[in-house]
């Protein structure tokens, strides 16, 4: 009976996740495989064969990741410079991006763990959440092919960050700094950033920006951050995301008081 309600239960989970993204398995055993963390191998080891985990599979996405995300983004930005694409695709299939994704459809619900790594916060884990992501990039092009792998990763990964991907780079920014720190203060909790503009002057051809970030917390407590300035609005907000982000930094690497 155990054994039936665990089926129905994985059964379940399976449609949950096919669903978010927008494929559905022929072979459901490459997608259990693609979300088998090692941990789990490592404590099924009697001494015998290992059971096999991910990470064969994520060397495969990864490959599989890169290529779809190249010739997206050559055919679709074709103003930009090799040097500008190779700082897009970075950003694309960066840790941090992949982390995103992967929160987005809630991928650590579905991962096989083992007891350990259960107990560690697995399932919250950057790494072991990038990584499945790319385990099931591959799972996805061994059970269909590349079309379905190609929709996959649009559907996924290609979403409306890429916009503000490319213009982080054409505005010679080599990181996000505004998404950095967003992701930074929902971790931890402490509000939304707000970015306003305090000073707009110069002639029409050489403007200057000043832009101020706070935070705003769910009792409507306000705080300012970091000012930023630069020749464009969003120019002048990376730049006061940086000094915000260096602030927290310096503040987290303080040691608390002692009585």
């Amino acid at each position: 009976m155990a054994i039936e309600a665990d089926a129905k239960t994985s059964a379940r989970g399976q449609g949950v996740l096919e669903a978010r993204i927008g494929y559905a398995f022929r072979d459901c055993a490459l997608m259990e495989l693609a979300l088998t963390h090692s941990s789990v191998a490592y404590e099924q080891n009697d001494g015998g064969v290992r059971p096999a985990d991910n990470e064969r599979m994520e060397f495969l996405g990864d490959a599989v990741l890169s290529l779809v995300v190249t010739e997206y983004i050559f055919r679709r930005f074709q103003t930009l410079a090799e040097g500008d694409l190779t700082r897009l695709r970075a950003q694309i299939v960066s840790r941090d991006n992949l982390l995103r994704v992967a929160q987005s459809i809630a991928l650590g619900e579905f991962l096989r763990l083992g007891k350990g790594e259960e107990r560690s916060g697995g399932r919250a884990k950057s790494a072991l959440l990038a990584d499945a992501l790319e385990a099931l990039i591959a799972a996805i092009y061994l059970d269909g092919g590349l079309e379905p792998a190609v929709a996959a990763v649009t559907h996924l990964v290609l979403g409306p960050e890429i916009d503000r991907m490319a213009e982080a780079v054409l505005l010679g920014e080599s990181e996000d700094f505004k998404s950095t720190l967003q992701e930074h203060l929902q971790r931890h909790g402490l509000g939304h950033p707000v970015y306003r503009t305090i000073l707009e002057d110069g002639p029409a051809h050489d403007r200057r920006f000043v832009v101020e970030v706070t935070i705003c917390d769910a009792a409507g407590g306000r705080r300012s951050l970091a000012t930023g300035d630069g020749t464009r609005k969003k120019s002048a907000e990376q730049q006061a995301a940086r000094q915000a982000l260096a602030l927290l930094a310096r503040e987290s690497a303080e040691p608390e008081a002692t009585a």
